[in-house]
């Protein structure tokens, strides 16, 4: 696997996981905007972005972790096989053993005219809300596209068993 990027269609982010007394669990982020706000289910994804032109793929994840919560993750950073989105989007991602507390992220902002057609322009975060997911909970709140990537972590942390408690 490259540490650059390859196409204009290219995301980095990072799959933050830490380990409780109930078993695995993963930080996931909840995209801001309208078109998301009433969506639930399949519509959580990992902390992630676009990559800028001869950027390490690393670096990147890095950055948009911290421009979507706020914070900046530390550790030894496990790089997984990058996924295919519907969209032709590829995913390059990293597991990390860390934690964050998802109450208190920031996000950085986009604007786009709303409602559509009003000719206001409204600003909204890019992640409103991030939380922690027991393993079986984040598969059903992930981007089904994304999925792959938590079924890597799974094999990752418990190779012998393939299974997280």
């Amino acid at each position: 696997m490259s540490s650059h990027r390859k196409s204009a269609k290219t995301s980095a982010g990072i799959l933050l996981y830490r380990r409780s007394p109930a078993g695995i669990e993963v930080f996931l982020v909840h995209p801001g905007g309208p078109f998301w706000a009433k969506r639930d289910l399949g519509s959580w994804t990992v902390p992630k972005g676009e990559v800028n032109s001869d950027e390490n793929l690393l670096q990147a994840a890095k950055r948009e972790f911290h421009e979507e919560t706020g914070a900046r993750v530390d550790g030894e950073f496990v790089e997984l096989a990058p996924v295919r989105q519907p969209s032709g989007k590829m995913v390059h991602g990293w597991a990390v053993e860390g934690d964050v507390d998802a109450a208190a992220i920031t996000s950085n902002t986009f604007s786009i005219e709303w409602p559509p057609k009003s000719g206001k322009t409204r600003e909204f975060p890019e992640i409103d809300r991030g939380g922690w997911f027991a393993l079986a909970e984040a598969r059903e709140k992930l981007l089904p596209g994304q999925v792959p990537l938590l079924d890597q972590l799974i094999r990752i942390i418990s190779p012998y068993t393939g299974r997280c408690r």
